[in-house]
């Protein structure tokens, strides 16, 4: 018998909670803040207005993340915001006497990834007041974001995209993709960075620069420079041209 696949992959692990939210602005916010960072299930504890998902302003924030508010579902309750999770941070800035131990998003966020049993719920609280109580001592940790302290205030789509890119950047690890803004040329080979050292060479005694007989440390030296630049092929061709050209020159003389 071939049993279903299970995806363990924190994109699709991790739930986003907001708990008794207030403008319709700010779960639009969160919403593109989560499909920014490739997450996508969303949770409302009893908004604060009707049709929160479908009002103008939460559209308007949402600003091309409409699917995460049409996939989101609103419930009564925390207890079923939790269904099918078997682990809860609530996030804070406010630290109580008695909560689950305190962790930055850094550190929970590498947990997460690592768990790949944990379906865990990030829990994020009314505007103006917060996750109550009875809420934060339910979860497993207390998640403080590490602002500075002289104003630590972050608006719910601000504290949203930091877990959230905490999260990525976790799940991803060393397997994230180069990007594909900007021309990548391909690495140059040893051969090719030699020839382009001996070519340069030439060139620097052509111009009197650099004393065959008496070379000191030049040419290590501009080794090590060009060593620290990752040469591509292309670039490699390039100062090969320039000291072509600069041979050129020096064969004509003044």
């Amino acid at each position: 018998m071939n049993l279903p696949e299970i995806n363990t992959s924190l994109f699709k692990r991790l739930r986003f909670i907001l708990v008794e939210t207030s403008r319709p602005g700010n779960i639009g916010g969160v919403a593109r803040a989560m499909k920014t960072m490739g997450f996508s299930d969303l949770v409302l504890v009893n908004p604060r207005f009707p049709d929160a998902l479908t009002d103008a302003e939460a559209v308007a924030f949402a600003s091309g993340a409409q699917d995460i508010l049409s996939g989101a579902r609103i419930v009564a309750s925390i207890t079923e915001a939790l269904e099918g999770c078997n682990y809860a941070a609530a996030v804070s800035a406010r630290l109580r006497e008695f909560s689950p131990p305190v962790t930055a998003p850094r550190a929970i966020a590498a947990q997460l990834a690592a768990g790949a049993d944990l379906h865990a719920a990030v829990i994020f609280g009314n505007e103006r007041f917060g996750l109550p109580n009875e809420i934060v001592e339910q979860c497993n940790v207390l998640i403080n974001i590490p602002a500075n302290p002289e104003y630590s205030s972050l608006n719910l789509s601000q504290a949203a995209q930091v877990v959230a890119y905490e999260c990525r950047v976790a799940a991803l690890g060393d397997g994230q993709a180069a990007s594909p803004v900007g021309f990548h040329g391909d690495a140059a080979s040893l051969a090719q960075v030699d020839g382009m050292y001996a070519h340069l060479e030439q060139a620097l005694v052509a111009i009197d620069f650099l004393d065959a007989d008496n070379p000191k440390k030049l040419m290590p030296r501009l080794k090590r420079l060009f060593s620290r630049t990752g040469l591509e092929t292309e670039e490699v061709n390039i100062l090969r041209g320039i000291a072509r050209h600069i041979l050129a020159v020096a064969k004509k003389g003044p």
